[in-house]
C-alpha cells in the first residue's frame, strides 16, 4: 500500500523558513520521481518542485526559484522541501506527490501559513 505522509507545516512570519518532509512507503522509492505541489484557497493545485528518481535536474516553479530547495534521501525514503524567505503568497496546503509506474499518488497535505 502506497503511503506518503507529509509533516513540517505550520505558521511562520514573512521572511521565515520551514522544512517540509514526506515519508514514503509501499513502493520502490528509488524508481520514482518525487514532487511537491501546493494549493491555495480558491486556486488550482500547482507544481512547486520536482526531483528525479536518481540523477537529473530538479525543477522549480518560477515563483519559488532561489527560495525553495527540494531534496531526497533514498536510503530513508524521504523527500524534503526547504522553504526560505517565505512570503504571504506561499500560504497553501502542500502535497507530496509520487509518480509510480506512470501513476500518480498523493499525500494528505500539510498546511503552511505565512502571516505576520
Amino acid at each position: 500500500q502506497v503511503q506518503l505522509v507529509e509533516s513540517g507545516g505550520g505558521l511562520v512570519q514573512p521572511g521565515g523558513s520551514l522544512r517540509l518532509s514526506c515519508a514514503a512507503s509501499g513502493f520502490t522509492f528509488t524508481n520514482s520521481p518525487m514532487s511537491w505541489y501546493r494549493q491555495a484557497p480558491g486556486k488550482e493545485r500547482e507544481l512547486v518542485a520536482r526531483i528525479p528518481s536518481t540523477f537529473g535536474i530538479t525543477t522549480y516553479a518560477d515563483s519559488v526559484k532561489g527560495r525553495f530547495t527540494i531534496s531526497r534521501n533514498n536510503a530513508k525514503k524521504m523527500v524534503y522541501l526547504q522553504m526560505n524567505s517565505l512570503k504571504v503568497d506561499d500560504t497553501a496546503v502542500y502535497y507530496c506527490y509520487a509518480l509510480i509506474g506512470g501513476i500518480g499518488s498523493w499525500g494528505q497535505g500539510t498546511q503552511v501559513t505565512v502571516s505576520s
